[in-house]
């Protein structure tokens, strides 16, 4: 599918700038500037797309409709009916969720000599780890360090990060890097050996490790790999749809439902480590998003109603760069690794209007703004919004081969479609793609909830109000390790009384007193496409189509 002929002359000019754009450097805009820009433009400063929530420990807290709409919805689970004495499985540590963050947690729990029990929505990895392309950051080289690494992260966080979260990531990073290697993961390296990194926006120092661009698969494919050899026991297709407390109100396993037969099963636990991703597939405002089907805020509404608080879920990361055509692949991701790489992001005349390096909240927004207030998108035949990615430009920079190389995964996916994006630019849009907010948690993983514990995407505070790149493979280890450690200790030593769904009682009762039960069932569990509502074919709230 070579590109339509009413985009022909928008790539004409981008190909008439670039020798001239080769010697030209765009520059960084300024702390003042930058802020106009996000209140402008980005979506999360859009007042009209969030509102309060009724109830709960973060009541009066705004968070965007799509997610106010699942914590004011009913369990699936009828708590006045249903026999939690009926026990199915008995473990000292229960997992949800087979992403980077439950693997990692489920190898460092049974280190600890406990029983162990792992609970998949869908296939064991179907996660938002195995489609992660760019990296993960470590600050490992001669002219870095943790502190230099903290000070990136928390400049792009907003400076609201929670330090102790933020000092934990950087600090165990390294760490990281090597656990990984010593399991197999093959990380890029140079001629002689030494780790290859590259920048990611907003970043000071080339931290960024890869396995060319499909980091997280390469990751994902280990930890599974080790976690088989060690026999750990796992439940595919079986989502959690409601946690379990004890009459001391300490979280004491959850509720599964096995897909394929719609049967319910207890599962008591000492600890229960909630790792189910964020909330992509939501469609915040009506973006398309690069998460995979099982991002539907799952954990976030369980550990809600049981009473867990959360922090910073006003705040979306929209990735820069989503593929805005071919239309086949819409939402998908372009890592951040390709204008690490050296391509320019471009308007309809072909010429640079940000520099390609900001962070992710800034150049989302700042290509918000050119296609709709400065009306220098390029439009594709649907009435699509985009604006190009200068593509050829790396190999230029870096030697023919480099796009090869470094991005196979996408050169390949773009040549199914007709485009070869060394010799051609791409367009992109920005796309829903993390969720910078979550289950608050301490550096132990720990909640508010005594036995209940948190790791990767569904947790919030580790990145401010904007997470930088690679940062969440980095996320999900660290964190992983961090919950199957605490958790598998605090279980030696856990005695459960009688399980009880009193809070799930209590939170309908909540809900009906304020008005604000709907009539939706959540956790959603997996995204209704076919309902006309569902139409997600817009550019940040504009309806197209």
């Amino acid at each position: 599918m070579p590109y339509p002929e009413c985009m022909h002359a928008s790539l004409l000019a981008v190909e008439a700038t670039r020798a001239r754009r080769l010697k030209e450097t765009m520059p960084r805009m300024s702390l003042a500037a930058k802020q106009q820009v996000l209140e402008s433009f980005h979506p999360d400063y859009r007042a009209e797309s969030f509102r309060p929530l009724a109830v709960g420990p973060n009541r009066g807290d705004r968070v965007p409709h799509e997610l106010a709409d699942l914590l004011e919805a009913r369990s699936r689970i009828d708590p006045a009916m249903f026999d939690v004495t009926r026990i199915d499985y008995d473990t000292d540590v229960l997992i949800l969720g087979g992403g980077g963050a439950g693997t990692a947690a489920a190898l460092t729990a049974a280190e600890q000599g406990v029983r162990v029990l792992l609970a998949t929505k869908l296939r064991w990895g179907d996660s938002n780890t195995i489609m992660a392309q760019g990296g993960i950051q470590a600050a490992d080289k001669e002219n870095d360090s943790p502190a230099q690494h903290y000070l990136d992260l928390v400049g792009g966080g907003g400076f609201v990060n929670i330090p102790e979260l933020a000092r934990a990531l950087v600090t165990d990073a390294p760490a990281i890097i090597r656990w990984l290697e010593e399991l197999g993961v093959m990380f890029d390296k140079e001629p002689d050996g030494t780790m290859r990194t590259v920048h990611g926006g907003g970043t000071s120092r080339r931290r960024m490790h890869s396995c060319r661009d499909y980091t997280g698969m390469e990751i994902m494919r280990v930890l599974r790999d080790e976690a088989r050899n060690r026999g750990i026991q796992v439940l595919e297709f079986s989502p959690a749809v409601e946690l379990l407390l004890d009459e001391s109100g300490q979280c004491a396993g959850a509720i599964l439902c096995d897909l394929e037969t719609e049967e319910f099963f207890v599962v008591r636990a000492r600890s229960t480590i909630i790792a189910t991703g964020g909330m992509g597939r939501l469609h915040v405002q009506g973006f398309p998003t690069t998460n995979h089907y099982g991002a539907t805020a799952d954990g976030i509404v369980l550990a809600y109603r049981a009473g867990a608080r959360l922090v910073f879920m006003d705040t979306v990361q929209y990735h820069p760069t989503g593929v805005a055509y071919p239309e086949q692949i819409l939402g998908q991701l372009v890592t951040e690794k390709v204008r690490g790489l050296g391509a320019q992001l471009l308007n309809v005349e072909g010429e640079q209007f940000v520099n390609e390096l900001e962070t992710r909240d800034l150049v989302s927004a700042a290509i918000i703004r050119e296609c709709t207030q400065r009306n220098r998108g390029v439009v594709t035949p649907t009435g699509m919004l985009g604006v190009w990615l200068d593509t050829p430009m790396i190999d230029i920079k870096r030697g023919p081969g480099t796009t090869a190389r470094a991005l196979p995964a996408m050169v390949r996916q773009y040549k199914r479609y007709g485009i070869d994006i060394t010799s051609e630019p791409i367009l992109v849009y920005p796309t829903q793609h993390y969720q910078n907010g979550g289950i608050l948690i301490n550096e132990r993983a720990e909640t508010s909830i005594p036995g209940l514990y948190v790791a990767g995407e569904a947790s919030g505070g580790v990145h401010g109000r904007n997470r930088l790149m690679g940062n969440s493979l980095l996320d999900i280890l660290v964190f992983g390790r961090r919950a199957g450690q605490t958790a598998a200790r605090a279980a030696l030593q856990t005695r459960l009384g009688a399980l009880t769904l009193r809070h799930v009682e209590q939170y309908h009762h909540a809900l009906a007193a304020t008005g604000s039960l709907n009539g939706l069932i959540a956790p959603m569990i997996l995204p209704d496409y076919t309902s006309p509502a569902s139409k997600i074919r817009r550019q940040g709230g504009i309806p197209i189509g």
